[in-house]
């Protein structure tokens, strides 16, 4: 027996046989082309699209595909087949260089995946996947080589591979594939998304694994706990099985809360919000039973495509999450753009230290003319619906003054245009620095609403790089300080009168729901497919219960003392949730 630990992206059991896949990594050499084969070339770049435009709407249209997260993803994925800015890119590459269409295709996608792949944001740098999925699929048209697929199979298997795409994972036959382990990936991967709505329970980020599995082995999938177990003993096998019984029922407990309120037992209402990329997202928010959208995350709209978005791409991408939750609130955040997260539109120079550095709501009041005109698209849109504008990583008064008065310079220009917008649309910050935090007071008495951004505030506060291995276990928000500053700011925010949310991963853990409740938070905003198993924990507490365990935790001095305190507590109310 032989067990591996990685990270767990898709809970459930899967208990079967072992197939080790391979991703076809097509590597395209440079070849130049003759004059006269430029048309010709150039045709076939177009054909390529168009086709894969076909095979993308024929997966997507499976009865396979019923969850809105994976069409969410697809209309992504084809919505960058479709841009007719990108594809101009390929054909002046061909023309240009007098290169073959496989090559333009290769380098062009690749510059972009590796652009993401810079990026120092999780959710940002594994969107590089997206790319190089889209890519293979190009190829695959251009080469006429058909990548791998698992329709074959005809027994229960889990599939073991180094990496596997968004596609690969969408085009699973759930009868036969019961789950999944890659020694590559992340926790926010598209891959991991896909596998979490449909089902598959997956563990990545494995290292070495695929030489470790044979023909014969039995592999044990654990994607509660991150754990792959590699030929299990009959008693670790008796364990699991019993195990994977009592996890079938509770998600079938979680998917009956659904249309049921988010209530603690003594009738406590919380709001529970989704945190979405992109507006075709929103559906499966609504679908998990989310109240609205607590948290978009805008830049996506610059750094997919090959130009910069116009306010009309801004103002359509709005509306569309907007129709879903036309009675609900839908909170804009202003583009979060800069240092190391840019667009291949924008050019700036490099930064020492670009998380310190020029980013988000700095960004914005140094680069008016894209700050206006997103926030003509925002005010445009606040007339659809029950629409709040979020400004990012607002450390101090003086930025939140100027951010205010750039929104009524351009309520007065649209004004002069007699474009109708809400002039009473909210205004709020994101709390995600010690120095907004320390200010807490002043600032709630200017704006509307604070929403915590715990991952920021984690990493500024703790001066932790999350994304640092060596350090990366010291990120945690069971530090005594962290709890201190949470506590602080949910009181200025209280006291002033003004609404308040929790948008980090803490609101999407469920060791920590309690104590956030505990601490008088009543709105949280997290991904979708954690909704129900939160909403679960709402419905299974008081918060006569969840306010004494946050009066302990104030007690308390490490955080090894809170972290096993917060999980001893949901394992009394509910142990499926550990």
């Amino acid at each position: 027996m032989e067990i591996r630990k990685g990270i767990g992206v898709s809970p459930g059991i899967a208990i079967a046989k072992g197939v080790v896949i391979d991703s076809k990594d097509y590597r395209i050499p440079r070849r130049s082309i003759l004059d006269s084969q430029r048309d010709k070339e150039i045709q076939r770049a177009r054909n390529a699209f168009a086709a894969a435009i076909r095979s993308l709407t024929e997966i997507s249209s499976r009865k396979t595909i019923e969850e809105g997260k994976i069409k969410d993803i697809f209309a992504v994925h084809m919505r960058f087949l479709q841009d007719k800015t990108f594809r101009k890119r390929i054909t002046d590459f061909i023309d240009k260089e007098r290169v073959t269409a496989e090559y333009a295709v290769s380098a062009i996608l690749r510059e972009i995946a590796s652009h993401f792949e810079g990026i120092d944001d999780p959710y940002i740098s594994e969107r590089a996947a997206d790319i190089y999925d889209i890519e293979k699929r190009l190829l695959t048209h251009l080469l006429g080589k058909m990548r791998e697929e698992m329709e074959h199979l005809r027994e229960e298997v889990v599939v073991v591979a180094h990496d596997l795409t968004p596609t690969q994972t969408a085009s699973f036959n759930k009868t036969f594939v019961k789950g999944f382990a890659t020694e590559a990936g992340g926790r926010t991967s598209h891959t991991a998304i896909i596998s979490k709505t449909m089902g598959i329970p997956a563990v990545v980020a494995l290292g070495d694994m695929t030489s470790a599995v044979t023909a014969e082995s039995l592999v044990i999938i654990d994607g509660n706990r991150g754990v792959v177990i590699i030929d299990p003993d009959e008693e670790t096998l008796r364990q699991y099985r019993n195990y994977a019984q009592q996890i079938s029922l509770f998600v079938h407990q979680l998917d009956e809360l659904k249309d049921k309120p988010a209530q603690t037992k003594d009738d406590v209402r919380v709001q529970l919000l989704g945190n979405i990329e992109f507006p075709e997202e929103s559906q499966a928010v609504a679908d998990k039973g989310g109240e609205g959208i607590g948290l978009y995350r805008t830049e996506f709209l610059y750094l997919y495509g090959g130009a910069e978005p116009t306010e009309e791409d801004h103002y359509q991408a709005y509306a569309q999450a907007v129709k879903v939750f036309s009675r609900q609130p839908v909170v804009i955040r202003t583009m979060d753009l800069g240092a190391d997260k840019l667009p291949q539109t924008i050019r700036q120079a490099p930064e020492t230290n670009p998380v310190l550095g020029l980013r988000s709501i700095r960004y914005c009041l140094q680069n008016m003319g894209l700050f206006k005109t997103q926030l003509r698209a925002i005010l445009r849109a606040s007339v659809l619906g029950d629409v709040r504008v979020m400004f990012p990583l607002v450390t101090n008064l003086q930025e939140l003054r100027q951010a205010k008065m750039i929104l009524r310079d351009v309520m007065e220009d649209l004004d002069e245009y007699a474009v109708p917008y809400n002039a009473k649309m909210p205004v709020g910050i994101m709390i995600e620095t010690p120095s907004s935090a320390l200010t807490a007071n002043h600032l709630a008495a200017e704006c509307d609403f604070f929403s915590i951004g715990t991952n920021d505030l984690i990493q500024y506060t703790l001066a932790v790089d999350r994304g640092n291995e060596h350090v990366s276990l010291l990120f945690s928000a069971a530090e005594p300080a962290i709890v201190r500053i949470l506590r602080s700011v949910i009181h200025d925010a209280n006291k002033a009168g003004i609404g308040l949310s929790v948008c980090g991963e803490v609101a999407s853990d469920p060791e920590y729901i309690m104590l956030l409740l505990g601490m008088g938070v009543r709105t949280l905003s997290l991904a979708s497919p954690m909704i129900p198993e939160i909403k679960k924990i709402i419905r299974s507490v008081t918060i006569e219960q969840c306010n004494a365990l946050a009066r302990r935790v104030a007690t308390l001095d490490s955080q090894r003392q809170i972290k096993n305190l917060l999980r001893d507590a949901i394992s009394q109310i509910l142990p499926e949730t550990v």
